[in-house]
């Protein structure tokens, strides 16, 4: 099966680099899966789990809270505002997400900075929700 390059870059270093057979985002408008050959595109992201799926039929979670996916005809890159590593969330670090993104919200005075606060917390509730099952 053809495969291709993918890296996932946060602020803190780089959580993933490598060949892979698909990769599934949560993109702003919808979930999308990335597979070789797939059509250039750059999309926002949104909070949620992108699913690696590698050469060898494994699968890894990453949790991303926002950024962007640069897909080219050389592969895929995502540039997160945050992420980590499934195996490294818990539900009390989501806890601390949500304060965090709570205390932001609090403290902004845009309302659409602060709709967009609460989308965002939302959206990790539903994460913890995921990770418990």
């Amino acid at each position: 099966m053809a495969t291709f390059h993918f890296e996932l870059v946060a602020p803190e270093r780089v959580l993933y680099s490598g060949e892979v057979d698909a990769v599934l985002l949560p993109g702003t408008e919808g979930e999308m899966t990335v597979l070789p050959g797939h059509a250039p595109v750059m999309t926002a992201l949104k909070t949620g789990f992108i699913v690696i799926t590698d050469k060898q039929n494994h699968g890894t979670r990453m949790l991303v809270r926002g950024g962007f996916a640069d897909i080219t005809a050389s592969g895929l890159t995502v540039l997160a505002e945050r992420a980590l590593d499934a195996t490294e969330l818990t539900p009390e670090s989501i806890d601390r997400e949500i304060l965090h993104v709570e205390m932001l919200r609090d403290a902004s005075h845009d309302q659409a900075a602060r709709d967009a606060a609460e989308a965002t917390i939302a959206e990790l509730r539903e994460a913890k929700a995921a990770l418990q099952y």
